[in-house]
């Protein structure tokens, strides 16, 4: 296979954060490639690993081998993220395209020559081409095509279903988003786009990069023959399943704010908003002790003395036996808030006098007391949104000055979806106050999570 002069090198970028374990496997599958037909090198970032990573590769790997003399080490004393790091690996790099490929994967013997031969052979518009990842056993898919909902956020379609019913692009068809962990983009592209956000830490910022590359005129297509194995989630769950949830709502609004055209952003936003907030709202009421009083209506007659109005009943709380005895500070403090001080007195003078009257329905509402870690993660990335707000806009101004292709054209090939997938989600996208505020001439494709991915494991 011959390329032009303009394509005759590729990268082939690592990042590791504690997995040694993982490059060990790689690094071997690397190192059994066939000819790409092209030179080609093997960039790995340490990421401040504390797992002797780099120690490891300068003993084992540098020194060894013609073939592994490929090999370059970059170290980070810190943990610089998936953005960032990946950033630090295409300034390092030589190679006029760079192939990202996770570091828990075990690429087959045909990956790199399969993405190469496809993307040299693609027309200049393509920046990037995308592989197919399966499970290390080889019998269900982890990637083949993403889709994105109308907010951010995205989903691997088919994840985890069997190869043999998944659905799978053909080769040369046409992807919203490269994923992250196995696809080969031209330097000159990956660059003028902006690279990978690094505010992003990591997720989702292959779905941005995606947006940015199909806004500015480019494209993306697939390679079903790009295969590597993944440990799915061998990574990620290093940091922890409460703090990924802090990132992926972060990255997804931000995805949203910084990506959709001016005219459909206005239009859109209040959907969005009314979801985070939907979202936020039922991880409190369902997750944290007393939340279910944030829902209370105070003029209902629970607070304020006031009859029962007609709207819905509100949501019954734990008995007021269950409550601290009445002689007790604690118990007088809750049973004054709870019933309102009408209705306190009149119970205390029904003790008093031996009135034989029957108590009050209203019981008392506990305190409510933010407890849940995935309620703690959606408010961090709440706060961190509204303390970034300005270098969010500037963010939006870069992507947008850049654009060349309407929003209009990139979801006629690709519509976004509507997946009721948080607490709640069901019951706001089902109402027509929501529905309202979708734009109407928006394609939009509404499924359920699990005709989206296989919820079985």
């Amino acid at each position: 296979m011959s390329l032009s002069p303009a394509f005759a090198k590729v990268s082939v970028a690592l990042l590791s954060w504690n997995g040694r374990r993982h490059l060990e496997t790689c690094l071997e599958a690397l190192e059994e490639q066939d000819d790409p037909g092209v030179d080609w090198e093997i960039l790995v970032l340490d990421n401040g690993s504390t797992d002797g990573t780099a120690d490891w590769l300068r003993a084992e790997i540098l020194p060894h081998g013609s073939r592994r003399s490929r090999v370059r080490l970059i170290a980070s004393p810190v943990n610089l993220g998936f953005c960032a790091g990946n950033n630090r690996l295409v300034a390092e790099s030589a190679g006029d395209a760079v192939a990202f490929l996770n570091n828990d994967t075990r690429p087959r013997r045909g990956w790199l020559k399969a993405l190469v031969a496809a993307l040299a052979a693609a027309p200049p518009d393509v920046a990037a081409v995308s592989g197919k990842i399966i499970d290390w056993e080889g019998t269900c898919l982890d990637f083949g095509r993403g889709v994105m909902t109308f907010d951010g956020h995205a989903f691997q379609l088919d994840f985890r279903r069997p190869l043999a019913t998944a659905r799978v692009p053909a080769a040369g068809e046409e992807l919203l988003f490269a994923c992250g962990g196995n696809m080969l983009i031209r330097r000159a592209s990956f660059l003028a786009a902006g690279g990978f956000d690094e505010e992003y830490f990591a997720y989702l910022e292959d779905v941005d990069l995606g947006w940015r590359l199909w806004s500015g005129g480019e494209r993306i297509t697939f390679v079903p023959d790009a295969v590597v194995h993944h440990r799915s989630s061998a990574t990620s769950d290093l940091l922890g399943l409460y703090n990924r949830g802090f990132l992926f709502e972060r990255n997804a609004f931000l995805t949203a704010y910084k990506n959709y055209e001016a005219g459909l952003w206005e239009r859109i936003m209040p959907a969005l908003l009314l979801t985070l907030v939907s979202r936020t709202q039922a991880l409190l009421v369902e997750h944290n002790p007393g939340g279910a009083t944030l829902i209370l209506d105070p003029y209902a007659g629970h607070i304020a003395n006031t009859a029962p109005g007609k709207g819905p009943a509100p949501t019954p709380y734990p008995a007021a036996a269950s409550l601290p005895p009445a002689w007790t500070w604690n118990g007088f403090k809750m049973r004054w808030r709870g019933y309102g001080p009408l209705d306190f007195l009149r119970r205390g003078a029904r003790k008093l006098f031996g009135a034989s009257a029957a108590p009050s329905s209203q019981p008392v509402p506990e305190t409510p007391r933010l407890t849940d870690e995935r309620t703690i993660a959606q408010l961090r990335a709440l706060s961190w949104l509204l303390g970034n707000l300005d270098h969010a806009a500037a963010r939006r101004a870069a992507v947008q000055k850049r654009r060349k292709r309407s929003d209009r054209e990139i979801f006629a090939r690709f519509p976004l979806y509507v997946v009721p997938t948080y607490p709640g989600d069901h019951i706001l996208f089902a109402g027509s106050g929501f529905q309202a505020w979708l734009p109407e001439d928006l394609p939009i494709i509404r499924k359920t999570l699990d005709e989206i991915m296989s919820l079985g494991g």
